[in-house]
């Protein structure tokens, strides 16, 4: 897969951390499925895919880009060729060569996969035609689907019970499958055999992301806006009624709301803002929707994870006191669900891992506190059946690489031949890695023999983080904190680290924070980041305008500012 720039949140409740990585590396040995396989085997797995009306088949990609397969293989799910189970893992030799992108799986079940070059391939259960491939025939081996389709990029898959979606790269959505109740959006209730773009109040929108749950489908648009359509008999829609909806419409509800992802359970539905709060709506017979009671919702309603600090992992004191653990604690960056659950699952910016709902038999009506790293690991324990939510992704863990290695080493000093002293307190570091991995250093130590450098024009937290990310490919600081380190890696030409400084400070931004970080930007001409600063502030431009950070706004860029919020019209009735 393609190196790809992504956020993760650090173990032990850490602060907001960027890494450039091409993979979310889980642990499978969750999945009882998986105690079929050999130590040898699980080894060797990159990406898994669990699956199945009781978790009993798995697909799952190997380092050598190998697919296999595995289980009881229902309606010939399996791609073999067959309808055989197997208690042993099978190459999927029909996929050979492709790599796989995203994954999706219905209820029969049927399975909808994009590969990395943009197709679309199907294959298992195929009676109400979620295959795509023009028949109700079961597909026993994978099926390129091309139609209406041949000139398009699929970059994410969604998977109803019986229906499809997919999402191509120009924001189209295309639906097939099942349509008793209107999710494939087509207007009628007819079955629809073959790809078909979802038009209505979605044709001149740009969707960025898709999901299915039991029997309706979401979009969520780049302005973020959400639109539903199809079976709403429990509210999941969120349009406060009960009514099927046979073509795509707008959650008024969620007016002024930014939202960024959307997943669905069952009959319940979750979405995450741009300010890291999650609402929720439709069946709450287990507690799906986490609001402390059962009763069904027809509209949307937030969703509080607690802030107790004894939450916290962070060692005392806090080590980022500008940064309080409850902001970390509180602030969503992952929801999880799943349509063939009743299950609910979320990440906080802190990297604690909440659950609610359905919970191995129980009824959890209020987010729960895990001992989880991810929310994978919520619907391995958890979740009935015990599935995957998305595709997920794997590393072997026995032994270190070379960058493990040298991560472990970063400000040891016992190895270390240079010391940097900064604010009082030494930075340990290797003069050979640092002359390797920065042009400044390169320069700095040709020729000098000194063991200790003192730094003042830098405090030490940024300076620290600075020389871990030479180790380590990272970067560990709350947003405000990453301002010192973009201006540090502007001085020393680090694009790559002023990237991530960047999307550091993105994932971090709020109303409270945007005019400062805004600053930021323009200060350090980082555009990107500005723009993205400024349509925040102009998103939440009421909000904004009443904090402490506007008043005591620079003069020229409130200047700036007032002239270019006039421009997008946002002073416009």
């Amino acid at each position: 897969m393609e190196e790809e720039l992504s956020l993760s949140y650090g173990e032990s409740g850490k602060p907001v951390q960027a890494t450039l990585s091409s993979l979310k590396m889980l642990d499978v040995g969750k999945w009882p499925i998986f105690s079929l396989c050999s130590e040898e085997e699980l080894q060797l797995i990159r990406q898994a895919c669990v699956f199945g009306s009781a978790g009993n088949e798995v697909l799952y990609t190997t380092v050598n880009d190998e697919i296999f397969v595995l289980g009881t293989n229902c309606s010939g799910c399996l791609g073999l060729g067959d309808v055989q189970s197997t208690i042993e893992p099978r190459r999927l030799d029909s996929l050979n060569g492709k790599k796989i992108a995203c994954l999706s799986y219905g209820s029969g079940p049927h399975i909808v996969l994009a590969t990395t070059e943009g197709e679309v391939f199907t294959w298992g259960h195929n009676a109400y035609s979620q295959l795509g491939n023009g028949t109700t025939n079961h597909g026993l081996v994978p099926c390129h689907i091309s139609t209406n389709l041949s000139n398009k990029q699929v970059t994410e898959v969604a998977c109803g019970s019986y229906h499809s979606l997919v999402l191509t790269s120009d924001g189209e959505v295309f639906a097939w499958g099942y349509n008793n109740s209107g999710q494939v959006g087509s207007g009628s209730t007819a079955n629809q055999p073959i790809p078909r773009r979802v038009m209505g109040c979605l044709q001149n929108k740009v969707v960025v992301n898709i999901a299915c749950g039991q029997m309706c489908s979401m979009a969520v648009v780049n302005t973020g806006e959400v639109y539903v359509w199809g079976y709403n008999g429990n509210g999941q829609l969120g349009l406060g009624s009960s009514g099927n909806q046979p073509t795509p419409c707008r959650i008024a509800a969620l007016q002024g709301i930014r939202v960024q992802r959307v997943a669905c359970g069952y009959a319940h539905t979750l979405v995450l803002t741009d300010e890291g709060q999650v609402y929720a709506w439709g069946a709450n017979s287990y507690g799906q929707l986490g609001i402390g009671n059962k009763s069904n919702q027809s509209y949307p309603a937030p969703v509080f994870m607690e802030k107790d600090s004894s939450c916290c992992r962070q060692p005392s004191p806090c080590p980022t006191p500008d940064f309080p653990c409850a902001a970390r604690c509180s602030r969503i960056i992952e929801i999880a669900a799943c349509h063939s659950a009743h299950t609910s699952a979320a990440k906080t910016q802190g990297g604690h891992v909440y659950m609610w709902g359905q919970c191995r038999g129980q009824s959890v009506i209020l987010p729960h506190l895990t001992h989880f790293s991810c929310t994978d690991d919520v619907f391995a324990c958890f979740a009935t059946p015990a599935v995957s939510w998305r595709l997920l992704s794997v590393e072997p863990d026995d032994h270190l690489t070379v960058a493990e290695s040298l991560k472990r080493e970063f400000d040891n000093p016992n190895t270390a031949d240079l010391k940097f002293l900064v604010d009082g307190k030494y930075i340990y570091a290797h003069k050979v890695l640092l002359r390797i991995r920065c042009e400044h250093f390169r320069s700095s130590l040709e020729d000098n023999q000194d063991d200790i450098v003192e730094m003042s024009e830098f405090s030490y937290p940024v300076y620290r983080a600075f020389l871990e990310y030479l180790y380590t490919d990272s970067i560990s600081l709350p947003p405000e904190e990453a301002v010192g380190l973009l201006d540090l890696a502007t001085f020393y030409r680090e694009n790559r680290l002023k990237k991530l400084c960047q999307q550091t400070i993105k994932q971090g931004i709020c109303e409270e924070n945007a005019i400062a970080l805004l600053s930021a930007a323009v200060k350090y001409d980082a555009q990107d980041l500005e723009e993205f600063c400024f349509r925040f502030c102009i998103n939440h431009l009421t909000v904004v305008t009443q904090t402490s950070g506007f008043a005591e706004m620079d003069h020229d860029l409130l200047k700036n500012f007032i002239s270019k919020a006039s421009r997008v019209g946002a002073f416009k009735n």
